[in-house]
């Protein structure tokens, strides 16, 4: 009682686009206040009417987001058995009973017995929990399988590394890769399938930047028809987005992750120690997701502290992720000017960073946007410059990027800061101006 489960659950609900129950709430829709429940029939008949409503409402088809009462500790088994994924959001003794002093619920009445349930409850919630949180972008990353630990954390059957991260951390690889985005190629992909000595059991872990968990990732889902993996991201761009949501791939020489898989990491492991040995140009690569991020949620996320820029970004995508797995509708808006970056990155054969090419596809989605002030602010935060790359090479991968349909190229743009929007609308020779106006 008194953790927040309402107003936390409500929250992740809206960012997920999934149903809400509060089952307090519901029960007395059906049956009448809880207290008078308790008063006229005893604690054990509302127990017998929450585990009917727990299993009603989990046995549902449609994935919700369900906040069970404080007492739900006596349907945890029902709760394992039923497959949920059960979070713990946690709460001193001191701020729930702050909370909920006063009120009419029945067993919130004397502060002296509140404890005593408080600490009697605290062993049954954690052996139910499969995870703890104290807010919703802790409940988000939960559900995302992704953790703030040491990479050292990330266990697994075989390990493929970025060569120089494992070179710089002291970390025996299995399987070392180069880093950075030609890795990302038919003949590396090959060459790890051909290596891995794993059956379907195993588990892979990758260990580099987006383009090694990228690579990695997408060899996982197709070794044995697919095996579980870990993604342990090491770069600021990987910690922040590539790592996140479960999309996998390699490039082609017509364009970038052409060949590709949706395969949900079994767990995301984010080291953020692990960035305090990036050199400056790959924290600038990394800045560029930031700032798109902080532009999708309407919240300058760039202005806080690197751990906590890292944890609101990650949240975000994750929710954004959870709600369309198969990138099948909002996952859209993450292409926030990755459709010119990806365009870029095409016409100089991939020897442009990653974020620098961002940077720059961010300027022409908000100049097409007509947003000045967040032109500006991509400006003075990310210094874009344009770059010499090949023009027809990249306007022909524009057009083949996975977001075209019917011959019309989808633009993501932003009706203004939080608001994004995808649209087929805008004439191609507006289109190939902005790409032409980023090529030096």
């Amino acid at each position: 009682m008194g953790a927040g489960k309402t107003t936390v659950g409500e929250e992740v609900a809206r960012r997920l686009q999934r149903p809400f129950h509060e089952l307090d709430r519901e029960i007395e829709a059906a049956h009448g206040s809880i207290w008078e429940l308790f008063a006229e029939q005893g604690e054990s008949a509302f127990r017998e009417l929450e585990a009917r409503f727990v299993r009603d409402v989990c046995g549902r088809r449609n994935p919700a987001v369900i906040a069970v009462g404080g007492g739900a500790v006596e349907t945890r088994r029902l709760l394992h058995e039923l497959g949920v994924f059960v979070v713990l959001l946690d709460v001193d003794v001191d701020t729930a009973w702050a909370r909920v002093r006063g009120s009419r619920r029945p067993l919130a009445r004397d502060e002296e017995e509140f404890r005593k349930r408080y600490v009697a409850r605290r062993p049954l919630y954690e052996d139910v929990a499969d995870a703890r949180a104290v807010d919703a972008d802790g409940v988000v990353l939960a559900a995302a399988g992704i953790r703030f630990a040491p990479h050292v954390d990330a266990a697994g059957d075989a390990l493929v590394a970025d060569e120089h991260v494992a070179a710089l951390h002291g970390v025996e690889a299995t399987h070392l890769v180069t880093g950075g985005e030609p890795a990302k190629t038919v003949a590396e992909a090959e060459r790890l399938w051909r290596a891995l000595d794993l059956d379907r059991s195993s588990t892979l872990v990758a260990l580099g930047g987006g383009s090694t968990t990228d690579l990695a990732g997408f060899v996982a889902a197709t070794y044995l028809r697919g095996i579980d993996w870990i993604a342990v991201p090491s770069t600021l761009v990987g910690q922040v987005d590539a790592a996140i949501g479960g999309k996998v791939g390699i490039d082609l020489p017509e364009g970038k992750n052409l060949a590709g898989a949706f395969h949900w990491p079994a767990a995301t492991v984010i080291d953020t120690e692990l960035l305090e040995t990036l050199p400056d140009e790959e924290l600038r690569n990394g800045r560029a997701e930031v700032v798109k991020t902080g532009l999708l949620s309407g919240e300058p996320l760039w202005e806080l502290e690197r751990g906590e820029q890292v944890r609101r970004c990650a949240a975000f995508k994750a929710a954004v992720c959870l709600a369309d797995p198969l990138d099948r509708g909002v996952r859209a808006q993450l292409n926030l000017g990755h459709t010119f970056a990806h365009a870029l990155e095409a016409g100089s054969g991939y020897r442009i960073p990653h974020g620098r090419a961002v940077a720059l596809g961010l300027l022409a989605a908000l100049r097409l946007s007509g947003l000045e002030d967040e032109t500006s602010t991509v400006e003075a935060l990310l210094s874009p410059e344009p770059v010499e790359v090949d023009r027809e090479r990249a306007w022909t991968a524009l057009g083949r990027d996975k977001k075209a349909s019917g011959g019309r190229i989808a633009l993501v743009l932003l009706d203004g800061p939080g608001r994004p929007v995808v649209t087929a609308e805008i004439e191609p020779e507006r289109v190939r101006a902005a790409l032409d106006s980023l090529i030096a």
